[in-house]
């Protein structure tokens, strides 16, 4: 787990449990406004790690917003494999913190 991550292991359970809102939502919600650093950070992660396997349709912003860092999650849940999907979990539970 990365030390940003760490941050927002604290609200998890509360963020799971009073956010409702789907992420089709959170998109639009997100949609230019630009991403706190430690969402940005993970969105950059996610390239490093599963650019070529699971984003292999995307390309990074060196300035991403909240709704492009929740579309590389959706990716990486549908197009990585089970070893990308903590980082999807930790990109859309970061995104949700930051709205």
């Amino acid at each position: 787990m990365c030390g940003l991550c760490r941050v927002y292991k604290g609200v998890e359970r509360v963020i799971r449990m009073s956010d409702r809102r789907g992420v089709d939502e959170l998109k639009a919600l997100g949609a230019g406004r630009p991403a706190p650093e430690p969402v940005a950070a993970l969105y950059r992660q996610a390239f490093q790690q599963f650019g070529a396997r699971a984003l292999w349709s995307r390309t990074p912003s060196a300035r991403p917003t909240i709704g492009q860092a929740l579309v590389v999650a959706e990716s990486l849940r549908r197009e990585g494999d089970m070893s990308s999907r903590p980082l999807a979990v930790e990109i859309e539970e970061a995104c949700r913190a930051a709205l």
